[in-house]
């Protein structure tokens, strides 16, 4: 009955994000199996977590999304997440609620998976807000270096701040709902400290490409938003946008747990 239920409360918030345009056909059915599973096996705390993340994230790339229309050239994807986005977000929450579920009795399922949440809500954040920072951002591998906004690797104060602050939303609700505040500092903390992997990530070995006929470095491929196909310029193919958003939820989640 529990996963039925979940299976109901899944199907209503992926339809309603669908016809807000804020997930994609595909999006729409990987946000479907992932709050399937959260919502069904892990129950309402679970739940709140999840959708804390989603709507906030949701709710700020609307409404800066002014601010960023001279930058979309720049990321991979759009406003509108597709499931490679979904599952890269949420996939390892999942993942740890399945933990949960075969081990009640350990603490690891809900550390993780609030850890997971809060990094990926903490580079959420710091990516949807950055960009009202007025000064252009600085390279995470050379604070020396300024970098056009939007670039992968680019960090700032306002965008740090956004993500502490992202990070201590999904903390406090943790912490609330267990009832246990000395967990609020290291969730904090592991969600920050995924962010700025996810940035370090960007500036390093994620997959970038060069459009010849704009001169922009991007993260489109194979094709740049004019239309004209893109050149690998250095990174890991396969290390796209959706796996370094994995890596920033895991970089968070083992944080937590060390910590």
């Amino acid at each position: 009955m529990l996963l039925l239920y979940g299976f109901l409360l899944a199907i209503l918030i992926a339809s309603l994000a669908y016809r807000a345009r804020s997930l994609s056909k595909s999006g729409a059915f990987a946000a479907m199996i992932l709050g399937t599973i959260i919502f069904g096996l892990g129950g309402i705390p679970w739940a709140v977590l999840l959708l804390t993340f989603f709507f906030t994230s949701s709710a700020l790339s609307r409404a800066f999304k002014k601010r960023k229309q001279g930058l979309n050239e720049k990321y991979s994807k759009g406003d509108q997440r597709d499931a490679g986005q979904v599952f890269g977000n949420g996939g390892l929450a999942a993942a740890f609620v399945l933990f949960h579920y075969f081990y009640p009795e350990s603490n690891i399922g809900w550390i993780g998976f609030a850890a997971s949440l809060a990094a990926v809500n903490a580079d959420t954040w710091a990516t949807e807000l950055g960009v009202l920072n007025r000064t252009p951002p600085r390279m995470i591998t050379d604070l020396r270096k300024r970098v056009e906004k939007g670039t992968s690797g680019g960090v700032s104060l306002v965008g740090t701040l956004a993500s502490l602050a992202g990070s201590a939303l999904i903390a406090a609700l943790a912490s609330l709902f267990t009832a246990n505040w000395s967990l609020f500092l290291p969730i904090t903390l592991a969600g920050l400290a995924g962010s700025l992997f996810d940035s370090f990530l960007g500036a390093t070995v994620q997959a970038m490409y060069f459009c010849p006929k704009d001169q922009k470095e991007t993260e489109k491929h194979p094709l740049h938003t004019c239309g004209t196909e893109t050149v690998h310029l250095r990174g890991w193919k396969w290390l796209t946008n959706d796996w370094v958003n994995f890596a920033c939820g895991a970089f968070g989640a083992v944080i937590a747990l060390l910590l």
